[in-house]
């Protein structure tokens, strides 16, 4: 049985005064159904880029969908006319997006913008999709539905907002959810209940799940398996424990070395990735990581392929056998 979404060596690119950005760049990964993938890596590698392609929204000019398959229940979805799309997105495939205040009508009301996507796809009447939306309301946890649906965003704090974003996700009992950055801006203690109330839900409704962040924590918990993102390609793939357990690229390595841990001593400095990201506009035929990594040899100079390193795990570094478990000592 095929998977529910296999991506195959998707491109995606932005045709710039600067150059051609490459924010896509052969980037291939499959999810299951009813499983959690975690996508993650740095702000500008590429991981919202590549959910919006799935979904479509890439817009030209200055972005277009190169090359690549987006294979969802079998079916190509580059081959989809803009009303073809229309009809998947929102019923079959749903976004949380990162910022609720942006993603919301603010001159419509709350309970407008979660109908108005039932009654579309659904074809429920505006009675039946009020009384669903009132539903979808309480699964998120938020107290007097019936009366917040006369309100507008700006009325709802940002927990809420985001509460909204995946109700109105989550409405039309889709097969896959992305939630690119769900809780960005929203203080943690917040964030945790989000997120528990988005994985249930999608526990609940048997939805597949892509959590796009740079948060290692959330991935850790919620994940079944990583993909780590780099300059616009996936550099290391695997299970999260493997991921966090056994890293086999430099990068993972460094994004686990820069979160702070309850089991060292409380003065123990991080220990960050140095320099910055590249810029996709002007990358080589290098590893893009080359000059940020403290393991570059010679060889480095030839971007490395993705290879097996493990059961499952496959990276792209060709001194992966000097890292995996010896290297979670920090240098």
């Amino acid at each position: 049985m095929p998977p529910l979404l296999d991506v195959k060596n998707l491109a995606t690119y932005f045709y710039t005064p600067e150059g051609v950005v490459k924010a896509v760049d052969g980037v291939s990964y499959d999810l299951e159904e009813g499983e959690t993938l975690g996508l993650v890596g740095e702000s500008g590698c590429g991981k919202s880029v590549s959910a919006l392609s799935v979904m479509g929204l890439i817009p030209w000019p200055p972005g277009r969908v190169v090359s690549g398959e987006i294979l969802f229940q079998g079916e190509d979805l580059r081959k989809y006319d803009t009303q073809e799309m229309r009809k998947i997105r929102g019923k079959e495939i749903s976004m949380v997006f990162q910022e609720p205040m942006t993603s919301l009508n603010p001159v419509l009301t709350i309970g407008r913008q979660l109908t108005e996507t039932m009654e579309l796809h659904l074809k429920l009447s505006k009675a039946a999709a009020a009384a669903r939306a009132v539903e979808m309301l309480q699964k998120v946890g938020i107290p007097d539905a019936e009366r917040r649906l006369t309100q507008y965003p700006h009325q709802f704090s940002g927990g809420m907002r985001q509460r909204v974003m995946i109700a109105m996700a989550l409405s039309c009992d889709p097969k896959l959810l992305i939630a690119d950055e769900p809780t960005t801006a929203l203080d943690v203690t917040i964030q945790a209940q989000v997120l528990e109330v988005m994985q249930g839900l999608c526990r609940e409704f048997g939805t597949a799940l892509i959590i796009i962040t740079h948060n290692l924590g959330v991935v850790a918990r919620y994940a079944d398996r990583v993909n780590v993102m780099y300059a616009g390609r996936i550099i290391e793939r695997s299970s999260a424990r493997e991921v966090y357990g056994n890293p086999h690229h430099p990068y993972t390595l460094g994004l686990l070395h820069s979160v702070p841990r309850l089991d060292e001593p409380r003065r123990t400095k991080l220990d960050p990735i140095e320099g910055q990201p590249p810029d996709l506009a002007t990358l080589t035929g290098a590893c893009a990581f080359l000059p940020r990594c403290r393991y570059a040899v010679e060889k480095c100079a030839e971007y490395p392929p993705l290879v097996s390193v493990g059961e499952n795990h496959v990276a792209a570094c060709w001194e992966w056998p000097k890292l995996g478990t010896k290297a979670m000592t920090k240098a």
